[in-house]
């Protein structure tokens, strides 16, 4: 009798994508082109177009929904709206309830939604994640073209390929890696954003440019004051750099999907991600990730040798922005470090946290030095009092 023969075949394969970033001034209105360009015909087919729009920002901005259907007119036969505009919640509740999840997709059923639809999302980064989870698991992917309203979504998330919803009081459970068919960063639609918002925002320009690029972190040092003061003359540069950068990660850091032990662009994300849940979401994402970063930030100048005057520069350049680096819930530790855990188990494998040796110069660790990340929060914390006292007495 002949022995039984074994196969094995390893194949390694790349799936080409495209990433497309436009920046416009009023994408709704003058601009408009720039939207309808990314609407791709088939051959003989008029797609289908389906909007979502955060109701907050609808609320806001009470032309929002009229500009919206103006356009669709002025469409007219290119595409197709079968459905009214979809209104949906905005933040972090768009991503604790499945049923609002399960709501998308019946209206993406109910649409006669294909591979070949557009799925076009107007909100902040919470429900863009959201829909465009929806987006990614009906028919196993639609195409979903991104117009963020908040400088947070702008700078970072609405250029990413992740989306996603929370479960298990876990931030992003469940969710799917996509590359979003477009992003839109319009400038008309950050106008309404309340300043708390627009704020926070600018945390993930500080964490990018830090980790990435000394050219980046000197500018968003200089302008800091004035972009906490809302002048867009500075915000501007500083959120079409830090999308950039984000951008050029995932089309050329050779991990997109996260596939590796390190997601570097998650710097100061182990706490901040707790720090939300904690808060009971109290907290906003912008404004858990100026925490974590400052913490991790005064972390790497303890244990790794980042230069502790560039930690200053890093602190001073949060409060600028008027963003508090302080709240009860970081001082609940024995809590807080159990997002240590959370956050291997949600990447896989044995911890990996990235720390700086420098600006622009990363590391990757696997263990915490818990006596001197409670350092690092004293440290941070007494910076934000001394600070906030410091701008009292102005």
């Amino acid at each position: 009798m002949s022995e039984p023969s074994t196969s094995r075949q390893d194949v390694s394969f790349a799936v080409p994508f495209t990433h497309r970033l436009r920046f416009t001034e009023d994408v709704l209105g003058s601009e408009e082109r720039v939207l309808l360009d990314l609407i791709q015909a088939s051959e003989g087919m008029v797609p289908r177009v389906q909007f979502w729009v955060d109701e907050s920002v609808a609320q806001a901005d009470k032309s929002l929904v009229l500009r919206i259907q103006g356009l669709l007119a002025r469409w007219g036969d290119r595409v197709s709206s079968p459905g009214p505009i979809q209104m949906t919640c905005g933040g972090e509740s768009v991503k604790n309830d499945v049923h609002v999840l399960e709501r998308m997709l019946q209206m993406i059923n109910a649409d006669d939604l294909d591979r070949r639809s557009y799925v076009i999302a107007i909100g902040g980064g919470a429900v863009l994640d959201a829909v465009g989870f929806a987006a990614a698991i009906a028919h196993r992917g639609i195409r979903l073209i991104r117009l963020p309203t908040t400088t947070l979504a702008q700078a970072d998330s609405g250029v990413g390929v992740k989306n996603s919803v929370n479960l298990f009081q876990k931030k992003n459970w469940l969710g799917t890696f996509a590359v979003p068919w477009g992003v839109i960063n319009d400038a008309r639609l950050l106008t309404t954003l309340p300043d708390r918002d627009y704020r926070c925002g600018f945390s993930e320009a500080v964490k990018v440019s830090v980790l990435k690029c000394r050219e980046a972190f000197d500018e968003v040092c200089r302008l800091a004051s004035r972009i906490g003061q809302r002048d867009m003359s500075a915000a501007q540069p500083v959120i079409r750099r830090s999308a950039q950068l984000h951008l050029d990660h995932i089309t050329r850091g050779g991990d997109p999907f996260e596939m590796l032990e390190a997601r570097p662009l998650d710097f100061g994300h182990w706490s901040a991600h707790k720090l939300e849940v904690m808060s009971n979401f109290s907290l906003r994402h912008g404004e858990a990730v100026a925490i974590g970063v400052a913490v991790d930030t005064v972390y790497s100048s303890l244990v790794h040798g980042f230069p502790m005057d560039e930690a200053h520069r890093v602190l001073r350049a949060l409060k600028d922005l008027q963003l508090d680096l302080d709240h009860p819930v970081l001082h609940e530790t024995w809590t807080l470090f159990r997002g240590l855990e959370e956050f291997r188990q949600h990447l896989g494998g044995r911890l990996t946290l990235t720390m700086l040796s420098d600006v622009g110069q990363k590391l990757d660790v696997h263990e915490v030095d818990r006596v001197q990340m409670l350092k690092a929060i004293e440290r941070v914390t007494e910076f934000n009092r001394t600070a906030d006292q410091s701008i009292s007495v102005a």
